[in-house]
């Protein structure tokens, strides 16, 4: 059973126990990312949370903290998306007490040093150029570009060239100021621990976080009355493509429903996207379908990496599948096996103590209260096909369609003759 509490600060601490599990995560969640930046210091979430692995007052260097973590046998990284940013460890039991202190302190107390700044800005800029060297990932930063545009949801969560080598010392206090305080934090730990022990022991470390104003981030503003396109040119022997709509929040009620939809469309190898553009065309390696929803926001889209002489013919496929969705309720079986195809993969993935901590602590940081995994797969059990009917007919519109492509073409108008429903 989770144990949820708060500390004196406000600070939310979450336990999940794992009885004689043979790992233990420690996951720290903040409300910070990409879409509570400003032109100006977009990339700041994200170079933050690269700072705050370079030294603490505790650990002056990222090569004790790396040292101390890989002695551990620790699996250990940080993220950052659109809205949280996050920071875990993954270790054997036995080590939990020691991964959580070196977690904490990275969190609460990392110096930020002007040379160490200066020469991660250069690290920063190579994963940007890495990124635009992968057009399977580059691709997705093309999309919602093409979807959101000039405002936050539509910038790189990474920043540009120009924000990173402009970025001060001063920029990256300022937003940590601004986001990282204890009611926008969530500690979760998972595995098999000793309660009491990992409970003062969070006390001690996340006690002293300061509890001030929460900045917020700006409304999303979304406005679409026909299909877009965005086209980026780049010599590469495989196109790849999103193909999207425009979708809703994960507050939605629809979402479960989302969710069965993108399972039938592309969420395996016997999905109808799979079987119809790889199987029978042969004209691409994988093809997928699914929703990404955040708080304000969302979207649903397939993606796919394509034969370059045939792009037009799996666009076509993709249109026409999306068209019969629309049409035809899904049957029994079909609607049944994508069920049970979503809640299997679910519940083997809580196996892990990283994803249990990660599947209780997002719920706790976004809805403020958590369902159980049998509470979920209720949720997915209860999808009806009239349901995907219904939410397919929603969002599976002409005027929000938008195509996204990083591949050797340049013409832009000859896709978006294509863009019909």
């Amino acid at each position: 059973m989770v144990k949820k509490y708060k500390l004196k600060n406000g600070l939310r601490v979450l336990l999940v126990p794992q009885p004689q599990g043979l790992t233990a995560t420690v996951l720290v969640l903040v409300e910070a990312g990409s879409k509570y930046e400003n032109k100006k210091n977009n990339g700041v979430s994200h170079f933050l949370e690269h700072m705050c692995f370079k030294g603490t007052k505790k650990r002056p260097t990222s090569l004790q903290i790396t040292s101390e973590l890989e002695s551990l046998g620790a699996m250990t990284n940080a993220f950052t998306g659109h809205e949280v940013t996050g920071y875990f460890a993954k270790v054997r039991p036995a080590k939990l007490s020691r991964a959580l202190d070196i977690i904490g302190d990275l969190f609460v107390n990392p110096v930020f040093e002007e040379k160490e700044i200066e020469k991660e800005k250069g690290v920063i800029i190579e994963e940007l150029n890495m990124y635009e060297d992968n057009p399977m990932r580059k691709v997705h930063d093309l999309f919602t570009d093409l979807l959101y545009g000039d405002q936050p949801a539509g910038w790189d969560i990474g920043g540009t060239k120009k924000t990173i080598r402009a970025m001060t010392k001063k920029d990256i206090i300022s937003y940590r100021q601004q986001h990282y305080l204890a009611k926008a934090t969530t500690v979760v730990v998972a595995g098999d621990m000793n309660d009491k022990k990992i409970r003062s022991q969070i006390e001690k470390l996340f006690g002293s976080i300061s509890n001030g104003k929460k900045f917020g981030k700006k409304p999303i503003h979304e406005r679409q009355t026909k299909p877009a396109a965005v086209i980026k040119h780049k010599k590469s022997d495989q196109t790849h493509i999103i193909l999207g709509f425009r979708a809703f929040d994960m507050f939605d009620k629809r979402r479960h429903a989302l969710e069965v939809l993108g399972d039938i469309l592309g969420g395996g190898m016997s999905s109808r996207l799979f079987e119809r553009v790889r199987e029978q065309l042969g004209a691409a390696y994988y093809v997928r379908a699914g929703s990404d929803l955040l708080t304000d926001h969302g979207f649903f889209a397939v993606s796919s990496g394509l034969d370059n002489k045939r792009v037009e013919q799996v666009i076509e496929a993709v249109l026409d599948e999306l068209r019969k969705i629309c049409k035809t309720p899904v049957g029994e079986k079909e609607l049944q096996k994508s069920k049970n195809h979503i809640i299997g993969n679910f519940l083997m993935g809580l196996e892990s103590s990283n994803d249990l901590a990660g599947f209780y602590g997002e719920q706790e940081l976004f809805h403020k209260k958590m369902r159980s995994p049998r509470e979920m797969v209720k949720k997915i059990e209860a999808v009806s096909a009239k349901d995907v009917l219904s939410v397919a007919r929603d969002i599976i519109k002409n005027k929000n369609l938008n195509l996204a492509l990083i591949g050797p073409f340049k013409d832009k108008k000859r896709f978006l003759r294509l863009l019909r429903l």
